[in-house]
């Protein structure tokens, strides 16, 4: 019965053109309220009062992000799971409506004309933020090595680590601009994308506007308080995050709380060093790592150490480490005090 009536509700919520117009739109990509009101030509409250109802029905979803409210489509990982399945049928079915109702179809296209400008908003928006943090972030790759051998070294290790195979549900820790999560979206079955700054978060979003809507979600959040529930992933990565940490084995230990037995962990960060001037140029709160320490945490948090790999050729030595997650025993369960 109950699923009927959440069949019901869907179906109510879905009775006018501009909330059939929103879904479609989500379809693409997660959106502002105000960018919906861009969109659709219609004022910011009228467009929530039609965002309200579509989340009170379960088919969409609001997230707050600093001042903005950003919409998206219900999923499995936001719901359980409960209304994913009815909210993907009606997704096909608002397809199959596109394609067989002429005046739908003419006004679909209009919006996606709108959404085109919209992605040319977030482009020109984060140009103007690398132009303007350049000369601070250039000094600091001045210091190690390139980018490339980096992400080739990466996905190397986790390709091992995942046994050749995918990397299942990646949660992408300190998320920063989106590379790692572009890089390793086409490996993995969802990627979540995370960080505390919504103004990195925003970078983030306009770097993979292109993927399909439901393959990467954006949360804000700490890397000490995960908002997710335990075993929620396959596989995490910290890619130049842990170095911000104040307390590392905490966040290592909320880092195994959230993944699966058997799942896997990699940490890129910097060999130990003694380059002061970081803690105050950019904030760094541990100057590197050494093997014996990092060896202790993943020990301390419940994973077992896998590989290693160190990529010199500066002043500063880029470390990766691997580790797999030890299944939880009574005796030794950090994960999931």
């Amino acid at each position: 019965m109950t699923a009927t009536i959440s069949l019901l509700e869907m179906l109510r919520a879905l009775a006018d053109p501009t909330r059939l117009r929103i879904m479609r739109l989500l379809a693409s990509m997660e959106l502002a309220v105000g960018e919906l009101a861009q969109v659709l030509g219609q004022s910011q409250p009228r467009v929530s009062r039609h965002v309200k109802i579509l989340c009170d029905a379960g088919l969409a979803e609001r997230r707050r992000e600093g001042a903005w409210v950003f919409l998206r489509a219900q999923s499995d990982e936001s719901r359980g799971g409960g209304s994913a399945p009815l909210v993907e049928a009606l997704g096909r079915l608002l397809a199959l409506a596109e394609d067989g109702d002429c005046a739908f179809a003419a006004q679909c296209t209009e919006d996606r004309v709108h959404l085109d400008a919209i992605r040319a908003t977030r482009q020109a928006h984060a140009q103007d933020y690398f132009t303007r943090h350049a000369a601070q972030w250039d000094r600091l790759r001045s210091l190690h090595i390139a980018d490339g051998p980096v992400e080739q070294a990466l996905t190397e290790l986790l390709r091992e680590a995942a046994n050749g195979e995918g990397l299942g549900r990646l949660l992408d820790v300190g998320t920063g601009t989106g590379r790692m999560a572009e890089l390793f979206a086409p490996l993995a079955s969802r990627v979540a994308a995370l960080d505390r700054s919504p103004d990195m978060l925003r970078l983030a979003r306009t770097r993979l506007q292109h993927l399909p809507a439901g393959k990467v979600e954006l949360v804000q959040g700490d890397f000490a308080q995960l908002p997710f529930a335990s075993a929620s992933f396959d596989t995490l990565l910290f890619h130049q995050v842990l170095h911000y940490a104040q307390a590392p084995e905490a966040v290592l230990a909320e880092a195994a709380r959230v993944t699966a037995p058997g799942g896997r962990i990699a940490i890129v960060d910097f060999a130990a060093h003694d380059r002061e001037e970081l803690r105050t140029r950019h904030a760094h709160a541990r100057l590197g790592f050494a093997d014996a320490q990092m060896a202790a945490l993943f020990a301390e948090a419940g994973f077992e150490p896998l590989a290693d790999r160190a990529l010199a050729g500066k002043e500063l030595i880029v470390k990766l480490w691997t580790a797999v997650r030890r299944a939880p025993s009574a005796s030794h369960d950090t994960g999931n005090r």
